[in-house]
């Protein structure tokens, strides 16, 4: 083993006693001082097309209330499953998520009912039956089709992890046949056992009556209360009275905030600064990093961020794996005036070479003066915030955006104290008993859709080869 002598020891044991330094360096503070030099760089800088392409309200009161018309839909969202493959189980509070079962509260009736559903596997190719019942798929995909009109089969949709067909209310049986593509794990319930918890529970009871009365009030085909209008009559016939009726509870989008302090020493601040200004360097820097974050958040935060706000009619499934022509179209073709797609960029390699195969040739266009792949005239950019899973499938978002088409839009507030961006504020806070400059830098933002038809997902997407 080396020795050490005692002036290494000393030396090794103040470098353990000194604190983490709280500020820049004056070795690195010379960096920006001598020689012939660049200003500082960073590689985590990105793009950030979802900021450059949203459009940003003001939003006075730091809070802002999207007001809808009255819809009577509503629970039409993802079934929840927890454990393993081996030892799946459904989780019952999820279960409010079917549509006939949203905004019922009761916990106990909850997982009396859970514990009804009955557990099935499907090899692919297999068909997959709800028959008078409910089926929730667990794990795997499941493809609708139906016959054509000229005897051919037509597919209709694909249905994945947490999706549900079939009812246990008198609504029909399902206008289509559901095909495992993959080895599926199925969770059923039959409408006779639903009948019997039914009957044994008042509450479930009550509530499945004022369902029905639900379903009884006149709606559009988007489930919003309908506007009774008149029209090719003859004569003097009496005309309807209507109104457009309002929810109750619209949804308020509040201001979030990212924030951090900046701290500079006294010493670098002063000594430093020539021929490169050391705090305007460092809170530059500082800022990039607020401005990445904030997208981050305005894509993956659990209350605001538009990966979780998609409604659950605008999520797709891809047909096959990969992001293909074909499922791009799909997505396409459930909004108008699609303003751009949003991918992660292993996601548009991915559709590149999809297009490759098929012999097709993207075009590529121009988006605030920058060249981009585009699919049907549409910028398709990218977005290392969306997340890639472990399982190499990630996600392409398609919006229409502005206030006046009804779409996404970002929300800030502008005029704020010591505002040094738009939306952004940098605060002198305090200079500390050990001569350390503090700057408090503060970022405010959100994001609201306007309908739920602004804002669509193709979910699942395989980014292998």
């Amino acid at each position: 083993m080396a020795s050490v002598t005692r002036e290494q020891a000393q030396e090794q044991a103040q470098e353990q006693a000194s604190p983490q330094p709280r500020s820049l360096s004056t070795g690195a503070a010379r960096n920006l001082a001598t020689t012939t030099k660049s200003a500082p760089q960073v590689q985590a800088t990105s793009p950030r097309w979802l900021m450059r392409m949203l459009p940003w309200v003001e939003t006075r009161g730091a809070a802002y209330r999207v007001n809808r018309r009255l819809s009577y839909e509503g629970g039409t969202g993802k079934v929840m499953f927890a454990g393993t493959q081996a030892d799946i189980v459904l989780v019952p509070p999820s279960l409010t998520e079917i549509t006939f079962l949203a905004g019922f509260a009761d916990a106990a009736v909850l997982t009396a009912l859970a514990a009804r559903f009955t557990r099935s596997e499907h090899r692919a190719g297999q068909v997959i039956t709800a028959g008078d019942g409910l089926a929730v798929i667990a794990h795997g995909k499941v493809t609708k089709s139906r016959a054509g009109k000229y005897g051919h089969t037509a597919g209709t949709g694909v249905l994945a992890d947490g999706d549900y067909f079939g009812s246990v209310l008198p609504e029909g049986e399902p206008d289509f046949t559901a095909t495992a593509a993959t080895a599926c794990t199925i969770f059923s319930l039959s409408r006779r056992s639903f009948e019997e918890l039914a009957d044994q529970s008042p509450a479930l009871a009550g509530y499945l009556v004022r369902v029905r009365a639900e379903q009884d009030k006149p709606r559009n085909a988007k489930g919003e209360a309908e506007i009774s209008v008149a029209a090719g009559h003859a004569g003097e016939t009496g005309l309807p009275g209507t109104f457009a009726d309002y929810e109750l509870s619209p949804r308020e989008y509040e201001l979030q905030v990212a924030q951090t302090t900046l701290q500079v020493h006294s010493r670098v601040a002063d000594l430093y600064n020539d021929p490169m200004n050391q705090v305007e360097h460092q809170l530059r820097l500082t800022i990039e990093a607020l401005r990445e974050r904030q997208e981050h958040e305005l894509l993956n935060n659990p209350d605001i961020g538009l990966l979780r706000n998609v409604d659950m009619s605008q999520r797709l499934q891809t047909e096959s794996g990969p992001p293909t022509p074909d499922d791009m179209d799909a997505l396409l073709a459930r909004r108008r005036k699609t303003r751009f797609f949003l991918a992660h960029p292993r996601t548009i390699a991915a559709f590149g070479r999809e297009c490759t195969k098929r012999r097709l040739y993207p075009e590529t266009l121009t988006a605030d003066g920058k060249t981009v792949h585009a699919w049907r005239g549409v910028p398709l950019l990218p977005c290392d915030k969306i997340p890639v899973t472990a399982g190499n499938t990630s996600s392409v978002l398609a919006m229409r955006t502005g206030e006046d088409d009804h779409g996404v839009i970002g929300l800030r507030q502008t005029g704020l104290p010591d505002e040094h961006e738009p939306g952004l504020s940098v605060r002198f806070m305090r200079v500390d008993d050990q001569g350390i400059i503090s700057y408090l830098v503060s970022a405010y933002y959100s994001a609201a859709v306007l309908v739920p038809d602004a804002l669509g997902i193709l979910e699942n997407v395989e980014i292998g080869h």
